[in-house]
């Protein structure tokens, strides 16, 4: 990933309703969610869920398919995964840290 991609991706998710959105499609994994059912979950009028689904997918952090009569969107796990590579690509200096607790980690 380069680091305008990063930048547009986090720039993307630096808004409470867009990472909401991106984490809703996180849970539900490749089967991905209708606007209408992400709508409900979130309590989101359409045109405002519309213009930030277009946000997430100008950053490539969601995908959008049709399937039949409906919009399916999924979370782009690709993209997310070079972005979180990209971010903790030299942490640590290289080396492997060996806790989860990040005060214990020299990064």
């Amino acid at each position: 990933m380069q680091e305008a991609d990063a930048v547009r991706s986090l720039a993307a998710l630096a808004q409470a309703l867009r990472l909401r959105l991106f984490r809703a499609l996180v849970v539900a994994g490749p089967d991905g969610l209708t606007p209408g059912t992400l709508a409900e979950e979130l309590a989101v009028a359409g045109n405002t869920l519309s213009f930030h689904l277009k946000e997430l997918m100008h950053a490539g952090l969601v995908t959008q398919e049709r399937q039949g009569r409906n919009l399916v969107y999924r979370a782009s796990f690709t993209t997310m995964n070079e972005l979180l590579g990209y971010l903790t690509e030299n942490c640590c200096e290289g080396a492997t840290c060996a806790t989860t607790d990040a005060a214990a980690c020299r990064c």
